[in-house]
């Protein structure tokens, strides 16, 4: 089949899941796509300008597949003379619906009725894990309630019929190339933290953690690897000050082959998040030999496998707590299990399930 995949926000893992699939699908994948800035005016206006595209370019595909950051509505609105025979399907990253909005947003519900406006255009919504599937339809209801008439509750069983999980596809076997013929022996473990140093993923904690680790002088190295967009880091800042030569990799590591060499030494992964809707920094590590210490919530467990959940996901506020019985030797879990489970989501296995879901969706 003909595939046009719409991607309106061309960038980071959006544009990895892009052009993974269109490297590994069957099908033959036409990518039309925006560069990945200004991301509200990708959800406001981007519509317009990728339906001048698609009318300028003559595309006539079997099916279109396009992501969250985008108003299907409108597309399907100006392409309707093109697009009113070819299936629609919208696949969901991350939803507005249920983003945390940080101190310095304020933009209610424009967003989220932008994806849910999509959700019911499409002829197939897609999300990337069953947890983000379940968050986004018992937030809809809410949503709607909060407008004053005309609440239109119904349509969530129609979204709701229409959804289905289909996880994302992740280039892991590209890290191989990366794996030392052996680990490092003799150096403390090293904890890595590689998520963005943003609110909705919680450092402090961390942070506060890993203090508690140094008083109590249990060995351990941090490398600090996430990306940041803030001009004043303060928290991260004051952790590289107290624990001092602790910290072995301080900020964002740009290189694709630096960072995987990083995963490949790291022993443990460690998330403290409240946001994340799949988990592709943790799902990396884990492939690469890291033990994940991860939330009892979000999409975590699934990316464990269930005999190993007691040890590796941790309750509430009990960090500390699982991170010192780890470094102390007092728990003990064998990683092969974990990369095993995780390799269920390269693409070499994911992409036939994405091609099959789009055969079924234009045949039905």
């Amino acid at each position: 089949m003909d595939v046009l995949l719409i991607e309106p926000y061309y960038g980071g893992s959006h544009r990895a899941w892009a052009d993974g699939y269109a490297r590994y699908s069957a099908h033959r994948v036409h990518l039309m796509t925006l560069p990945a800035q200004f991301w509200k005016w990708r959800m406001q206006g981007g519509a317009v300008t990728l339906a001048r595209l698609f009318i300028e370019q003559n595309l006539q595909p079997d099916v279109i597949l396009a992501s969250d950051m985008f108003d299907l509505s409108i597309f399907a609105a100006l392409t309707r003379q093109r697009t009113a025979s070819i299936p629609l399907a919208l696949y969901f990253h991350e939803s507005q619906l249920t983003y945390p909005q940080n101190t310095r947003q304020s933009h209610g519900t424009q967003y989220g009725f932008i994806n849910y406006a999509s959700a019911l255009t499409a002829d197939a919504v897609y999300f990337n894990s069953d947890f983000h599937r379940q968050v986004f339809l018992d937030e809809l209801p809410r949503m709607l309630k909060h407008f004053g008439d005309y609440n239109e509750l119904e349509t969530v069983r129609v979204i709701q019929e229409r959804s289905q999980v289909l996880p994302l596809g992740l280039d892991l076997r590209r890290l191989d190339a990366y794996a030392p013929a052996e680990r490092s022996a003799g150096e403390a473990p090293l904890i890595v933290w590689n998520h963005r140093w943003e609110e909705d993923k919680n450092p402090r904690l961390f942070l506060e953690s890993l203090y508690r680790l140094a008083e109590a002088d249990i060995p351990f190295r941090v490398a600090l690897a996430g990306e940041n967009f803030r001009r004043d880091p303060a928290e991260f800042e004051e952790a590289r000050a107290r624990l001092g030569e602790r910290v072995v990799v301080y900020g964002y590591v740009a290189d694709y082959g630096e960072y995987a060499r990083l995963l490949w030494q790291a022993d443990y992964v460690v998330s403290t998040a409240y946001q994340d809707f799949f988990g592709i920094a943790v799902a990396e590590a884990i492939y690469c030999g890291c033990v994940p210490v991860l939330p009892y919530r979000l999409n975590y467990p699934a990316l464990v496998p269930e005999p190993l959940r007691e040890h590796c996901l941790y309750s509430a506020n009990d960090l500390y707590s699982r991170l010192a019985a780890f470094l102390r030797g007092e728990i003990h879990v064998e990683t092969a299990p974990l990369q095993q489970h995780i390799a269920r989501y390269d693409w070499q296995r994911m992409a036939p399930q994405y091609d099959e879901a789009l055969i079924r969706l234009v045949q039905g």
